[in-house]
């Protein structure tokens, strides 16, 4: 009997997918070498593994029983890779993924850094949305990712790295008609200014709301930017106000007047995820100290919260 992983790692994202097409576009092949592949392991097994129909398949029930061996063997394997991959520490290769409201900000001085502390280490960055990232760390195709906290994840490991704080940024027209009232600027006081914030899909979205106190029916509630270089463009522009993480101001609040909220000042929380399964070893924590090390990099000083009468 020839079985190999490549077989089973197509029969587990058959399985998942529940079509040739989209299995094969997760495996990054075509449709027909994964259905030759998938037919390989069912001549050597004996057994029909899936019912194919029109447009999906089924498995069979010995496909059922088969999965569950393919998923246990993929995963030995995984923890055998990773064994040998990180027994040096932060060497070899590293497959990290970045949220987009964290990668711009931070992945240019992250990867000077290890590249300045190891020439012969490969990254490989995967930017993409948090729920994206964390099926890719199920998967095993990232080690870690760079996210925001809680990810949300099941079977993570989670290390708080630094905290990011939120400020008010918009043109100074919006940020002066804020001059009002007797207490110091917070975020659930924007009254009936309109708020700017990224499509749904970015956890920053969510946390903007949250800190801000509005629901997504909110009237005076706009998401549709795909990027903070987009959003903060619109804002500059006059059409709101928007909250931005502090990483971002070096870079987005060029054209912008950022206002400080008042204390406690509201923050997101940024950290390192990785499978729980993964071997502890110590390369996570020494990729965690590089970016905490970073993160003073990021801290801006605009000007103290409006002193209103």
């Amino acid at each position: 009997m020839n079985i190999t992983l490549r077989q089973l790692s197509y029969f587990k994202a058959l399985a998942e997918h529940g079509n040739f097409g989209r299995a094969a576009l997760s495996e990054r092949v075509s449709q027909p070498a994964l259905s030759m592949q998938i037919k390989a392991l069912e001549d050597a097994l004996g057994g029909a593994l899936v019912e194919r129909h029109a447009r999906a398949v089924v498995l069979t029930p010995f496909g059922r029983r088969i999965l569950d061996h393919a998923e246990a063997v993929l995963s030995r394997m995984q923890l055998l890779e990773e064994a040998a991959r990180w027994k040096d520490g932060l060497a070899g290769r590293l497959a990290l993924g970045v949220i987009p409201t964290i990668a711009p900000y931070l992945l240019p001085g992250l990867l000077a850094r290890l590249r300045a502390d190891n020439l012969a280490l490969d990254v490989e960055v995967q930017e993409a949305q948090t729920n994206r990232l964390l099926d890719d760390l199920a998967a095993g195709r990232i080690d870690a990712a760079i996210m925001a906290l809680p990810s949300g994840g099941t079977g993570v490991s989670e290390r708080r790295l630094f905290d990011d704080r939120f400020f008010l940024a918009g043109s100074a027209a919006r940020i002066a008609a804020l001059n009002t009232g007797a207490e110091a600027l917070r975020p659930t006081e924007l009254g009936t200014q309109q708020l700017m914030l990224l499509e749904d899909g970015h956890c920053l979205t969510d946390q903007a709301l949250e800190v801000c106190g509005r629901g997504r029916g909110h009237a005076q509630i706009n998401t549709g930017a795909s990027s903070l270089a987009t959003l903060s463009r619109l804002v500059a522009a006059g059409f709101g106000l928007t909250l931005l993480p502090e990483m971002a101001l070096k870079t987005e609040a060029r054209d912008l007047t950022v206002q400080r909220f008042a204390a406690p000042e509201p923050y997101r929380t940024i950290g390192l995820v990785r499978r729980a399964t993964s071997p502890k070893a110590d390369w996570f924590d020494t990729l965690a100290e590089i970016i905490i090390d970073l993160s003073g990099t990021l801290t801006f000083d605009p000007p103290a919260p409006l002193d209103r009468p």
